[in-house]
Formats: C-alpha cells, sequence, structure tokens
C-alpha cells in the first residue's frame, strides 16, 4: 500500500494524518511534508501525527520518525504520535524511543531550565 499524508492545521496545532505503509521508500515523503510543514508554519507549536491508518512501518520508518522528532524539536514543535496501531506501538516499546520522540522540544527545555 501506499503512504498518504494529509494535513489539517488548527490554530497552532497541526495533525498530519500518515495511511499506509511507512517503509523504506515512503519515509521520505513523511520527513519531506514535515520539513515543508515546519517551514511554511512557524507558528505551529504542536504537531500530531495521526497513525490510526498506518497499515505497517520498518526501521526506515522509525528512523524516519527519529529524524522528525529532531527537526521539530529544533523548531520548538512538540511532537505527538496518537493513535498507535498495535504494530507501531510494539516497535516503539521493543527500541524504547517512544519517550524520546515525545519529549519536549530542546528550546522549550532550554528556557525552562533558565529560568529556574
Amino acid at each position: 500500500m501506499n503512504l498518504t499524508l494529509s494535513t489539517d492545521f488548527d490554530g497552532t496545532s497541526t495533525r498530519l494524518t500518515v495511511a499506509g505503509d511507512l517503509d523504506y521508500e515512503s519515509t521520505p515523503r513523511l520527513v519531506s511534508a514535515v520539513t515543508d510543514l515546519l517551514a511554511g508554519s512557524p507558528s505551529v507549536t504542536d504537531l500530531r501525527l495521526d497513525f490510526a491508518g498506518l497499515t505497517f512501518c520498518d526501521s526506515a520508518g522509525l528512523s524516519g520518525l527519529l529524524l522528525v522528532h529532531r527537526k521539530t524539536s529544533v523548531s520548538g514543535v512538540q511532537l505527538h504520535l496518537d493513535r498507535r496501531p498495535a504494530q507501531l506501538q510494539r516497535l516503539l516499546d521493543i527500541t524504547g524511543v517512544l519517550d524520546h520522540l515525545t519529549t519536549r522540544p530542546i528550546r522549550e527545555a532550554a528556557s525552562e531550565s533558565r529560568s529556574v
């Protein structure tokens, strides 16, 4: 199955719906979509990736999610992984990266630590 992406903007929050297979061939499309979204929407503070329609995710897809996290974090955008299917949840559990992917952005964490 091909990867389909759709975006829904809601003020400072954006939902990117990811459906189909997230693999070696399709992962660059997700990373590119997130890169374009961040460049074109500087007011976004939350990016919600909705995986309800995800049918498959391999190691390349996981690597892409780590790259997406790096991009959102540097931009000060909180990444959310919503409606994860069991297969994706298992991959995140086995690799132990869920907490890393959903940590607060670097800018926010840095400014908070300076104010303490």
